[in-house]
């Protein structure tokens, strides 16, 4: 792989300030797509857009990145089916008794006890983080939108309270797939490693704190407060130079007339689709795991083997079928009712999926730069063991922000932060979990996120608003964790 140095840093960073600047996400990361092919074919401007076409197509030459894109698609479908079956409407139903009964309690507790509520049910998603964001993002709006909380608001619970808890709860396709790149950097026991650096991975812990904080002592600060402020005085649920990632019309769907809401034609699905994520890891890992000595065991090491990509795309599908089924057996939709609503479904959410295109698109390109390896080896030679937790999650972090994939950012870092701890004598675990915190810290603050981008779109909210109003708060998660680290780099070495 090529190094192109200090030019590899610009186009991400050329996308980032067009995305702050214009609002315009698609239009940014294409643009910083192109730059990259460009810097990579001479300046050449024929050749530089010839490529940046061929590598825009090549993304699907992939399986996991086609499968994911296939995946954001039809979490479209599904979440379409519940709201045509009335069972969006039974549960915001639900809710609103929670919101009568809290009000006549004390006014102003309904507002806290949705923003929890919303919070934990993206904690109870922790299968997967799009299922997470898409959900909490699409089922809450309507209830944030009565109770006058800024679509800011749901953005970030949508954000926060998805990736955090991905990391921290490894039984899913972030957990496979880290136990993947801690194999290939000669960990013998990936799933222990894994385990035993999660008390020290202080980012998404601190996120998750902060979340709550936040929600219940109503301690909201910069740009969030002024959104808060907005909302409780004019009503406005955004700015009014908002441009939302999706508008109303597409996020919702009109329920079919003439038969009962109930909560649980949307439940039954969601939480199939969870249960199923699991299962999916576990049967696709499955034969990867030689040795048998117990159900339990060989179930664990399954899941840590199993093919992320194929489980979320495997459990949606299931989901979508059960939907069906459920529905049928209710006599609410005839099959082409059925075909009809699939297909709405995915049209309606291809924007995310282009999006993801773009997304993956844009971390290819960084990757052929040797952005991250440019970032990395630029700090390793003057690096001391005291130092290394706290300067590994801080690079890591950079390189998130600046690719605006975590996931890129993982498999770029610990082959490069694991050999630095092991020649320094530095605690892995320690190393491990600084590499990882530092990935979710800079996904949150990166406008070019797919995760922050899938948030704001289920939350039907500005963007670029979304961002501003969650980097203060990842920033103090920040802060805390590297002074952290900091000191445990100077204790335990």
């Amino acid at each position: 792989m090529d190094n192109f140095g200090l030019l590899s840093l610009l186009p991400p960073v050329v996308a980032i300030i067009l995305a702050l600047r214009t609002k315009q996400v698609y239009v940014s990361l294409l643009f910083g797509i192109w730059f990259a092919w460009l810097i990579m074919n001479d300046w050449n401007f024929l050749d530089g857009t010839l490529a940046t076409i061929e590598n825009l197509v090549k993304v699907f030459s992939e399986g996991w990145k086609t499968k994911t894109i296939m995946f954001s698609a039809l979490v479209g479908a599904l979440l379409i089916f519940i709201q045509y079956s009335r069972g969006v409407e039974g549960f915001v139903n639900k809710l609103h008794v929670l919101i009568d009964y809290f009000e006549n309690k004390k006014t102003g507790y309904s507002r806290v006890v949705i923003q929890l509520l919303a919070a934990v049910l993206g904690i109870l998603l922790f299968v997967e983080t799009s299922i997470s964001s898409l959900t909490v993002g699409t089922l809450f709006r309507p209830v944030f939108d009565k109770l006058k909380i800024p679509r800011e608001k749901l953005a970030y619970i949508a954000d926060s309270s998805s990736a955090p808890t991905s990391i921290l709860i490894p039984f899913n396709a972030w957990g496979a797939y880290i136990m993947g790149l801690l194999l290939v950097q000669n960990i013998e026991n990936p799933i222990g490693m894994l385990f035993s650096s999660i008390k020290y991975n202080f980012y998404p812990i601190f996120a998750l704190l902060i979340l709550f904080v936040i929600i219940i002592f109503k301690k909201d600060f910069g740009p969030m407060a002024k959104a808060e402020k907005r909302t409780k005085e004019t009503g406005k649920l955004m700015n009014d130079n908002a441009k939302p990632m999706i508008s109303d019309a597409v996020t919702s769907y009109p329920p079919k007339e003439g038969i009962k809401a109930k909560a649980y034609n949307m439940v039954i699905p969601l939480t199939i689709m969870v249960l199923m994520m699991p299962f999916w890891l576990a049967f696709t890992g499955w034969e990867a795991v030689k040795e048998y000595t117990s159900f339990l065991n060989h179930f664990s090491q399954a899941v840590g083997k199993g093919s992320g990509s194929s489980s979320v795309l495997y459990a949606v599908i299931t989901a979508i079928f059960s939907a069906m089924i459920l529905y049928k057996a209710q006599g609410m939709m005839k099959m082409n009712e059925m075909v009809d609503i699939t297909l709405k479904g995915i049209s309606e959410l291809m924007p995310l999926a282009l999006l993801m295109v773009l997304a993956f698109a844009i971390g290819d390109a960084c990757n052929a730069l040797g952005t991250g390896e440019f970032i990395a080896n630029s700090s390793k030679d003057w690096l001391s063991p005291q130092f290394l937790p706290a300067v590994v999650f801080i690079i890591s972090s950079f390189i998130a922000f600046a690719t605006g994939t975590s996931w890129g950012t993982f498999a770029i870092m610990l082959a490069i932060s694991i050999p630095m701890a092991r020649v320094q004598g530095v605690d892995l675990t320690l190393v491990v979990a600084a590499t990882l915190g530092g990935g979710v810290f800079g996904d949150h603050c990166s406008p070019i996120s797919d995760t922050s981008i899938i948030s704001s779109m289920a939350s039907a909210s500005d963007h670029i608003d979304h961002v501003k109003t969650q980097l203060p708060y990842a920033l103090l998660g920040g802060v805390l964790t590297t002074i952290l680290y900091l000191i445990l780099g100077f204790t335990m070495h």
